[in-house]
């Protein structure tokens, strides 16, 4: 396994384990569409939005509030307009 496969694998691990469940379900969703395609920078961003704590992170997903310009990024965008579907 390469390094960048390695560090896709901690990071779903990370991003699917977070200990807010909601949260935990929507980041495996989002984890499994697009972590996949992410190259280094992409990774870099993803690793930097999982250090921001859960509650800005979920109340931003159900637009209670925008995060702040500084924090925007390209990945963080992408999580943002990602749609969950419940699973049946």
């Amino acid at each position: 396994m390469d390094e960048i496969e390695t560090r896709r694998r901690k990071l779903k691990f990370r991003a699917d384990r977070r200990g807010f469940r909601e949260l935990d379900l929507y980041m495996q969703q989002f984890t499994d569409a697009h972590l996949a395609g992410f190259d280094g920078r992409q990774l870099d961003e993803f690793e930097a939005v999982l250090d921001i704590p859960d509650q800005h992170v979920f109340d931003w997903i159900m637009e209670r509030e925008k995060p702040p310009e500084g924090m925007r990024s390209e990945v963080l965008d992408l999580l943002l307009s990602f749609r969950y579907s419940a699973p049946r």
